[in-house]
Parts: C-alpha cells; structure tokens; sequence
C-alpha cells in the first residue's frame, strides 16, 4: 500500500459506531483513514498510541461560535479537548443574513458576549450575501474543527421584516414575508445547512441602545409561523433546535405535535435541555418520561439535549443570565450603566422585591435561588472570600439577598461567586447518558465568556464512564461521536477506512480529576479573560483531515492561521 501520511500506533481503537475496540493501527493518507489493521508500516509521521484510545473526534452541537470563527478560526478551545466538528447558529441565532449591528444586538445579552466584539467581528469580515457564499466563507479560512451550522430565526425574521417590527408583539410577517422566510431557509438546506434554530425563552433578551429589554426576535413568532417553517425541515429531513419557553410547560406539547410523525414524516426536533435541576428535581425524570411518549406514541424524532457534567456557572456581581428568570433581576439586567444599577440595588424598595422574588417556591424556573449555596471565590474584601452569602448575612445580621446585594454596590464585577444549578447527583447523571430520549450537547461552547466553561464536556464524560463504569465505553464513545454524526446528517464521527481523518487520541492516565477545575485564559482579539478548561494530559492528539492540530497541550505551528485542516460540513 501507498505509504500512509499519518500512522496511529497501537491504540485501542474505537469506531463511533458502539462496536467493541480493537487494538489496531489507524493509517492515514489524504485526509481520510485508509486502514485500520494491524502491523503497518511507519507513516511520515508516526504517533504511538499504546495504552491510549483512537476514537473519531467529538462533536460539540450547541455552540456560539458564530462570531469568534470569524476572526479566530482555529476554534482551539473545542480542539485542545478532542473535539473536531461544532454546530454553531443555535438558540435562532446566526450571522448568514442580518447586519453586524443587529446580530450584536442579538448575540450580546443572551449569549454574555461583548456587542463591541460581536459587531466588529461581522462588520469586518462578512463577504458573503447568502448561505451559499457563507458556507464558501468559513470554508476558505484556516478552520481548526470541521463547522456546520443551523440557520437563525430570528437572523432570518430581522433581515426580512427589520428589527424593529420583528420585535414587536402582535406583529406578524405578511404573506410575503412569510414566504421569503421559507425561500431563505431553502437557499440554507441547499447550501448544507443542518436546520434551523427557533426560541421560545422569555428570558432571552436583545442588548444595544435601539430595542433595549426587547426578547429575541423568534419569541415573537406565532407557531403557525414555527409551523410553515417546520413543514420545509420536515420534507427535507432536517433539524428543528430550539429553547422552550419555562415559565408556559404547556407549550411543550406544540414541539412533540411538530415533531410527530405517526400519518407524516416526523419532524427531527432537539431542545434544550434535559437536566436534574436543583430547583425542581422532578424536571428531569418528567422530561424524559414526555420525550419517550412522544417518540413512542407519536412517531416522533425527539430529542432532549443534555450537558455531561454539573452545571456550574459563575457570576460577577448580578451579571448572571438566571436572574431574567424574576422581575426584579430583570430590572438590575436592563441597566448596564454599573454606577445607575448600583443605585437600583441600593434602593430599599427594590430590595423589598428582590428578596420576595428570591423567596418563591413555586413556578417553573432554572436557579434554586438558594443564597447558602452560592460561594464567594474573589473579592476585594479578603474577609468574604470563601464563604456563601448565608454564611456572609448570618454574620452581619441580615437577610441573604442584602448580603448578595450589598457586596455588588460596594465592589460592581469585582465580586465574583460560584453555584451549581444542576446535574449535581451522579446516579440521575448516569440515567439521563444512558436515555436513548437524550443526545449530549448544550455545552454553549464560545458563550457565557465568564459564566461557564464545558468545552472539555465530552472528556469529562468519558472520565465518568471510564470511572464509574455505568456503561461500556464503545457505547459513551458513540453518544459522542456516531450518534450525534448520524442524527444530524454530518460526514463525521466514525472512525473506518474511508472516513474522514478527524481522530481524538485520548490517554486514559490524564483522567486525574483535573478536568474539573477552573481555569481562565484570555480570549483572542478581546480584552476579556473567559472560563476554559485545562486538562492537558488527557488529550495525546487531535487530528482534523489528517493534520495534526494538537499535543498534549500544544498545538501545531500555524494552527488557526496557515493550516486549512477543517471545513464547512454540510449535511447529508
């Protein structure tokens, strides 16, 4: 045989597709794996692999990477941690059609991204017109990971009926408009695209200085709207994303009846987010019960879209997305001068309805709420560091919710404070990986910049399961590679002669309990310090079409900037 560019030497070698490992060679020659045999000769690049797993690289299907890609295509946060395919234009955001000043103001709030460096991002690079020369865009750039995308509701709804109205409730789009929206989306399927991203959450809100406190654009649709929309998905068998609407569980039903499928093509619909909620612990079990008769009953393709590992998020201040849950968090949110909202949370009436909106019980809401169980981790007053606000309150003589607000009108961002807010029990983590209703994802990779880091979702995964040993580990492979691939129609996550070369060589002795711990690291072309994850032992390589991006915490001279590894995935 023609000598191979890469060989991977001795590893375990998994196939994404839930067959048992084998120890074997992986040989590899213009991009794609050419074998998978034993006793190959050396490559022109040789990695040994003994004791160490060869499996397809990962994917990652809910990010925001919409903007970064742009201007920092390498998208090493995802590669470091053995992922090589990311879905971005989640949640109905996406930058295919609308202005950088009206995806700024999309993007900013929801996702904790700086409007400057959404803005400048579109502004500088956007050479395209449609999804067709988009998809040709990020394909010319020096792609670390292989990229899909869904295409934006409310991308689509602001290009074709502006902002303004698109926001406005009662405002629906004409006949026409209604039909350039469906064209829009059938330019994006024949373009690749894998579907489209819808959202319902009233907590998702626009930033900037026109529509201020407005939701995104896609809360404003009527479902005959959805509706229209999901028929083309449906014909072409495509993904509906979306993000329901907590505070009306009612509405679930509308999803499962667009999803089913029991006198039509059922409808591949994936939400956000199957998860053991502290708040309310029936949540998950109630979910997934929902989603199996669905599926069951109805003929439907639900899925729920489930975050590995707990869901730790960290605050500076009250800059939190959990506080658009209640009025009053809403009300400290729709102030981003820091010196006007410090007068709001000092004002003792506000304060009166803080505390009576943190005392609830009752309604459907994400954060417990619970002041005991949020941790100090930085602060100017040394004193308060290390302590819960309970802790802190108990000590001065006041009530939780004082302490919390308090220490952001004397130290703004300065305060930073730490909690878990779910998926915080092993044994219902287990269930919920081992569910057929759920598929792994939600990281919100490339948002959240200082609430939360799951880049590394995947590793950590395989680390519980390798751990724990809950299920096989061909079968955890497979939920993270061949089953997401599959669902969503992507030449992607099987490891087979023929396949692409995209490859994660993961060395179980790196499972140290690092993965966990918390990092920062500045984010390139903005002054922000984001959340990462580190865990550098853990990862011995990760390959994109046969070149090798990564090692052991290094990466390839020229990574992200003369190296043409990834490209634009279209769906099958």
């Amino acid at each position: 045989m023609t000598r191979c560019d890469v060989v991977i030497r001795g590893g375990l070698v998994f196939d994404g597709a839930g067959s048992a490992p084998q120890v074997a060679d992986v040989g590899i020659a213009g991009g794609k794996v050419v074998a998978v045999e034993v006793g190959l000769p050396d490559g022109g690049r040789t990695i040994e692999a003994a004791g160490k797993w060869v499996l397809p690289g990962m994917l990652d299907v809910h990010t925001h990477y919409d903007a970064e890609v742009l201007g920092s295509p390498g998208l090493g946060e995802s590669v470091r941690h053995g992922v090589t395919t990311v879905v971005f234009g989640n949640c109905s955001l996406s930058t295919v059609y609308a202005g950088a000043e009206d995806c700024a103001d999309m993007f900013a709030r929801v996702e904790a991204l700086p409007w400057d460096a959404v803005n400048a991002a579109v502004k500088e690079h956007k050479d395209w017109e449609d999804p067709q020369s988009y998809a040709a865009s990020l394909a010319a750039r020096p792609l670390g990971a292989n990229v899909a995308a869904l295409l934006g509701h409310s991308d689509i709804r602001v290009a074709v009926m502006g902002l303004g109205r698109s926001v406005e409730a009662n405002v629906e789009p004409t006949a026409a408009e209604l039909d350039r929206m469906r064209r829009m989306l059938g330019d994006a399927l024949d373009a690749g695209f894998v579907g489209l991203s819808t959202i319902r959450s009233s907590f998702s809100k626009l930033e900037g200085k026109r529509y201020p406190t407005r939701q995104l654009p896609s809360t404003y649709a009527s479902w005959r709207e959805y509706a229209a929309l999901n028929e083309i998905l449906r014909q072409r068998n495509r993904v509906h994303q979306s993000t329901p609407n907590l505070t009306s569980r009612l509405e679930m039903a509308r999803y499962f009846a667009q999803s089913a499928g029991r006198f039509r093509r059922p409808l591949k619909t994936t939400l956000i987010a199957a998860a053991d909620v502290k708040a309310d612990r029936t949540t998950a079990r109630a979910a997934v019960a929902a989603a199996w008769l669905s599926n069951k009953l109805g003929g439907a393709r639900f899925r729920w879209q489930h975050l590995p590992v707990p869901f730790e998020v960290y605050a500076d201040g009250v800059d939190l997305v959990v506080f658009e849950e209640f009025g009053s968090g809403v009300a400290a949110l729709n102030i981003r001068d820091v010196m006007k909202r410090s007068a709001l949370l000092a004002d003792e009436e506000y304060r009166r309805r803080f505390r009576k909106d943190l005392a609830k019980r009752f309604g459907p809401r994400v954060w417990h709420r619970d002041l005991h169980d949020a941790e100090i981790v930085a602060c100017p007053d040394s004193g308060v560091i290390g302590k819960s606000f309970g802790q802190v309150a108990a000590e001065r003589g006041i009530h939780p919710a004082d302490a919390l607000l308090d220490l952001t009108v004397a130290h703004g961002p300065a305060l930073r404070w730490r909690t878990v807010i779910a998926n915080d029990r092993d044994d219902v983590l287990d269930r919920l990986q081992l569910s057929p209703q759920v598929q792994v994802g939600f990281a919100d990779s490339g948002a959240h910049l200082r609430n939360m880091a799951f880049y590394n979702f995947g590793l950590r995964m395989l680390e519980r399961v390798h751990q724990r040993g809950f299920m096989p580990i061909e079968q955890a492979v497979h939920r993270l590679t061949g089953e997401l691939a599959d669902w969503y129609g992507l030449d992607a996550g099987h490891l087979r002669a023929g396949a692409r070369a995209d490859i994660a060589v993961i060395d179980p002795a790196g499972f140290d309990g690092s993965s966990a711990a918390y990092a920062e690291a500045p984010m390139p072309g903005i002054e922000v310090r984001r959340m990462v994850n580190r865990n550098d032992r853990a990862v011995a390589a990760t390959l994109v079409n046969g070149h090798v991006l990564y090692e052991y915490g290094e990466f390839a001279d020229g990574f992200g900037t003369e190296i043409h590894a990834g490209t634009f995935l279209r769906a099958r």
